[in-house]
C-alpha cells in the first residue's frame, strides 16, 4: 500500500485529494493546522466523511512544528497544498503571514524530504498568480514570471525553492501552476462562493473593475487529477506545468452562466479594480498534456452547477 502525506489536508483541494488516494487505496496521512484565515469549521466539515475512514490519519499541526523525521518515514508521495492564500490580503500588515507558511513552511518540508531515503515525489502547488499581468496568453511554462501581488511573489519563492532543492539534493520535486480551482468545498473567500452565497441570503456580489476581465477556470476534481498524474509521471520530476481548464472566460458570462444556474438575476456592486489582481488569464497546458497525460474534464456550467449544490446544502 502506498502511503501518501497531503499538507492543507482540510482544504478545498486538498480534501479533495485526500479523497481521491483513499479511494485508490493509499494510507493517508493528512496535516492541516485549521488556522482561521476562514471558519476551521468548514475545513472541518471537508474532513468529516473521512474522519472514520481506516487509511486516514489527520494530524492537526503547524508544518514548521512537524516532527518531519518520524511522519515521513515510509511516505512515498507528499502532496504539499497547504499554503496563505489569498491575492488581496498578502499587503500590509499580513505579508509576513504569507512568507512564513508560503516560503518559511516549504523549505522546513523541503529540508525534511530531503533525508527522505523513501520519498519518491514532492508536488508543490503553485498558482497562475506568479504570471501576472502575462505578456502571451495563453501563457506557457518558458514565459517569464511577473507576479503582481505580494501572494504571486511568495508562491513563486516556493517553486525556486523546490527546483533549487531538486538541483542540489536530488529531491523528486514537481510544481503544478493551478488555475482559478472552483467546485465544491470552494473557499468562502473564493468568488463563486461568494456569488452563490449572495444568491441564497439575497444580497449583493462585489465586481471589481468593469467585468472584461478573463480567467481560466479549473475544476477541482482536474486539479486532484493533475496531482495523481504528476506524482506517477517520471518526466514530471524538476517539471513545471500549467493547470487549467481549457477554456477562457469573462466574468461577464460567468455571471450570466450562474444567473441561468440560479434562475435568477444577480445584484451587482461594481467597485474598483483591486491591486494585484491579474486583468487575464489563460493556460497552455500542452506540456502538462504531453508529459502528464493531462486533460480537463469537467465544463464550466457542468462544474459551476455542482458547487451551486453543494453551496445550498452548506447554507440552507
Amino acid at each position: 500500500m502506498a502511503i501518501s502525506l497531503v499538507t492543507g489536508a482540510a482544504g478545498f483541494i486538498g480534501s479533495h485529494l485526500a479523497e481521491a488516494l483513499l479511494s485508490r487505496g493509499d494510507r493517508v496521512i493528512g496535516i492541516d493546522h485549521f488556522n482561521d484565515y476562514y471558519d476551521p469549521l468548514l475545513k472541518r466539515k471537508n474532513l468529516a466523511h473521512l474522519s472514520n475512514h481506516p487509511s486516514f490519519d489527520l494530524v492537526e499541526a503547524d508544518i514548521q512544528q512537524v516532527d518531519w523525521s518520524t511522519l515521513l518515514a515510509g511516505v512515498d508521495v507528499i502532496y504539499h497544498q497547504a499554503a496563505q492564500a489569498g491575492v488581496r490580503a498578502s499587503w500590509g500588515h499580513g505579508f509576513r503571514t504569507y512568507t512564513e507558511r508560503n516560503i518559511n513552511a516549504t523549505q522546513i518540508l523541503l529540508e525534511a524530504a530531503k533525508e527522505s531515503t523513501h520519498l519518491k515525489r514532492l508536488v508543490f502547488a503553485s498558482s497562475s498568480s506568479v504570471y501576472g499581468d502575462a505578456e502571451t496568453l495563453p501563457t506557457h511554462e518558458l514565459i517569464c514570471p511577473q507576479p503582481v501581488s505580494p501572494y504571486g511573489i511568495t508562491k513563486l519563492a516556493g517553486e525556486r525553492l523546490c527546483l533549487l532543492y531538486h538541483r542540489n539534493f536530488g529531491v523528486p520535486t514537481t510544481v503544478l501552476r493551478y488555475f482559478t480551482v472552483y467546485g465544491p468545498r470552494q473557499r468562502p473567500d473564493m468568488a463563486f462562493h461568494k456569488f452563490f452565497k449572495a444568491v441564497i441570503e439575497g444580497g449583493s456580489i462585489a465586481i471589481y473593475g468593469d467585468g472584461q476581465q478573463t480567467r481560466d477556470f479549473t475544476f477541482v476534481s482536474d486539479a486532484v487529477a493533475a496531482n495523481l498524474a504528476a506524482a506517477d509521471a517520471p518526466e514530471a520530476i524538476g517539471n513545471v506545468f500549467n493547470i487549467g481548464g481549457g477554456s477562457r472566460v469573462a466574468l461577464t458570462e460567468i455571471l450570466a452562466t450562474i444567473e441561468q444556474i440560479v434562475g435568477e438575476p444577480l445584484r451587482r456592486d461594481m467597485l474598483q479594480s483591486a491591486i494585484g489582481d491579474a486583468r487575464h488569464t489563460a493556460a497552455d497546458v500542452s506540456k502538462a498534456q504531453k508529459l502528464l497525460g493531462y486533460q480537463p474534464q469537467v465544463t464550466l456550467t457542468e462544474g459551476l452547477t455542482q458547487e451551486w449544490v453543494w453551496l445550498k446544502s452548506l447554507y440552507l
